[in-house]
């Protein structure tokens, strides 16, 4: 059997360590394995490497991707899908398998339905993706962060400061969710609601008042306060998926800073984190989650699985159905934005 491999969308920490799990699985099982270089651009212009054990040995530690990615959408480019096909044909392919996001999985779910065998791995930082309980490139993320505001918390103390921190999330806060708990963020917002820039002056305000002078704002870049919208400017460029291209301009960590220090008269700095946190070598979770997904999704190749992705249960990886993952974005729920609340102020 020829397996195909790709990765969209933006790198995550753990890509390395799927690519690695796939071919020492296939070449185990008595596949080949070709890899396509920038994503789904790669399969449309058939710009694929023989992937051998040679080549994927220890790559487990590094991160970003051998592959490269794009966010190249074939839904969106002229004979896109049936550029697939043929890349396909001509390579005897049996399956290819797809690692990204809701983007290109959502892609992958289209071409399974047009009759393609086509098998995902759920990649994002954002652990937006649903039917799978993490996704790897998320741990390092997190502790990126985590580490971040550590940092910050002496500089801020040293200096009677407030800090905004703006961090990865656009739709979905779990990287500041998790990222400002075990930073020991004293206010975080959240897309998921939208929050009142007054209500956070009063709980500075107090803090200060009280005797700790200094705190730490851990805000999602997409989390909003809709009276400050006019104020943020971001780039007009949008991707192939239509998505606004955030982390340029001005963002909303800037802004509020801007609010907080013309209302409290507080000392306030923004910091953003920017594509850092995608960066770096992976946690130790993120290499054994990628290396465990990279070798079911070639198990499930085995088994004739087409239209499934590899997803975390419970702690353990199996198949479930693309359309379950891609359906809808899995976000933050309140019980879980309640208990960071315990600890605001």
């Amino acid at each position: 059997m020829i397996l195909g491999y790709l990765n969209g969308g933006g790198d995550a920490p753990g890509l390395n360590a799927v690519i690695r799990g796939v071919v020492y699985r296939a070449v185990q099982g008595g596949h080949s394995v070709v890899g396509f270089l920038k994503g789904w651009k790669g399969a449309m212009e058939n710009t694929a490497i023989d992937l051998d054990l040679d080549g994927v040995r220890d790559i487990h530690r590094e991160g970003g991707t051998i592959l490269l990615s794009s966010r190249a959408n074939p839904l969106k480019t002229e004979n896109g899908v049936e550029k697939i096909e043929k890349t396909m044909r001509d390579l005897n392919v049996d399956f290819l398998i797809a690692a990204g996001g809701e983007d290109t999985l959502g892609v992958a779910k289209r071409l399974s339905e047009e009759g393609l065998k086509v098998i995902g791995a759920p990649k994002t930082i954002d652990n937006d993706l649903n039917a799978t309980d993490y996704t790897f490139g998320f741990d390092t993320a997190i502790n990126y962060v985590t580490d971040a505001l550590d940092k910050l918390h002496t500089t801020a103390r040293s200096h009677e400061r407030v800090f905004v921190v703006e961090i990865m999330g656009r739709h979905a806060g779990w990287i500041t969710l998790h990222g400002g708990i075990a930073g020991g963020a004293h206010v975080i917002l959240l897309p998921e609601e939208e929050f009142d820039t007054d209500e956070v002056c009063q709980i500075l305000t107090r803090r200060f008042e009280e005797g700790r002078k200094y705190a730490i704002v851990a805000v999602s870049e997409g989390a909003m306060d809709s009276r400050l919208r006019k104020h943020i400017m971001h780039s007009a460029e949008t991707d192939s998926f239509g998505h606004v291209q955030l982390g340029t301009g001005i963002g909303i960590a800037e802004v509020l800073s801007n609010e907080i220090s013309d209302r409290t008269e507080l000392s306030t700095r923004h910091v953003v984190l920017g594509h850092v946190q995608r960066g770096g070598k992976p946690s130790a979770f993120d290499r054994v989650l990628g290396t465990r997904v990279g070798v079911k999704v070639v198990e499930m190749a085995e088994q004739g699985l087409a239209g499934k992705m590899a997803g975390l249960k419970g702690g353990e990886i199996v198949p479930v159905d693309l359309s379950e993952a891609v359906g809808k974005l899995k976000t933050v729920p309140q019980d879980r934005y309640d208990v960071a609340k315990l600890f605001f102020g």
